[in-house]
């Protein structure tokens, strides 16, 4: 992928940096998950709305108050334009969110049943993935207090925001499951993850969130927050271990929730918010993210 240069100038130093993915996310509403061979009709049209996981933990951090930079690529065809429309309507500085020529966007299928789970299919666009260059270039221009990074991105685009992020805190969350080394974990100064990635990591089918969150920390990162659903959150540090419970309410759609909490907790860290209550924000943000579409 040929590196290009930034289109627009930042109009002011971001708080917040995020580095990673940005996509269409096409959602069908569906009454019962589909069994093999057979077809079932969806229970409402299909909407189409900008997602991926850094865009949306973006929007959520410039929702939340804070001036964020997204450092992510989309094609140029009429799905990037849209993203780039989506991005600036919430207030995110696009500088560095790159339309790259002839490429196309990524898309994410999106399935929700009832219950308010989905099903996810993300067809990546290899072409707008970030190349260690770009993350390198952006990094070197860029100076926020709190850098949130996907670890699933390419290995040598981690590696470089790694080496040259020069952030008080620098946030790695991990989905979906990416082989992680000990020297990933040990740059980090939060690990965020779901109980579910957190059970692959540690090779268990299941772990408790605040034993989890405990055992993730012992492997580098300064701090670990293991998001738990309607449970709330873990967090642990070298003086606590706590689960931040969530507020029961009914859920209608859980897509993005977890963007939604980590948008919010880079905000609230950015604003010096002491973790425990950054995370305690953070679930109440995800929380109100579920009750709507």
């Amino acid at each position: 992928m040929t590196d290009h240069q930034p289109d627009e100038t930042s109009p002011s130093p971001p708080q917040v940096i995020v580095v990673g993915r940005a996509n269409i996310d096409i959602t069908v509403r569906t009454p019962r998950r589909p069994q093999p061979g057979r077809t079932t009709f969806a229970s409402a049209p299909a909407t189409t709305t900008a997602g991926g996981k850094s865009l949306n933990q973006a929007r959520a951090a410039a929702g939340a108050g804070v001036r964020t930079t997204l450092v992510a690529n989309a094609g140029t065809d009429e799905w990037g334009t849209f993203l780039r429309r989506a991005l600036t309507d919430a207030g995110v500085d696009v500088s560095y969110f790159q339309l790259i020529p002839s490429a196309p966007t990524g898309v994410a299928i999106v399935e929700v049943t009832p219950d308010a789970e989905n099903h996810i299919v993300l067809a990546l666009s290899p072409a707008t993935e970030l190349t260690a260059d770009q993350v390198r270039d952006a990094l070197r221009r860029l100076h926020a207090p709190t850098v949130l990074t996907q670890l699933d991105l390419p290995p040598d685009a981690v590696d470089a925001v790694l080496q040259h992020h020069r952030a008080e805190t620098l946030i790695g969350n991990l989905v979906p499951h990416a082989a992680l080394g000990s020297a990933v974990l040990a740059a980090l100064g939060l690990f965020v993850c779901n109980e579910h990635e957190a059970g692959a990591i540690l090779g268990r089918h299941h772990v408790e969130p605040t034993v989890a969150a405990q055992e993730l920390r012992g492997l580098g990162p300064r701090a670990a927050v293991v998001t738990a659903g309607a449970r709330g959150a873990a967090y642990s540090t070298a003086e606590h271990t706590k689960l931040v419970p969530a507020p029961q309410v009914h859920a209608i759609d859980t897509t993005g929730a977890g963007d939604q909490f980590l948008g919010t907790l880079a905000a609230r860290l950015t604003q010096n918010t002491p973790l425990g209550h950054a995370v305690a924000d953070a679930v109440n943000a995800a929380t109100e993210a579920v009750v709507r579409a």
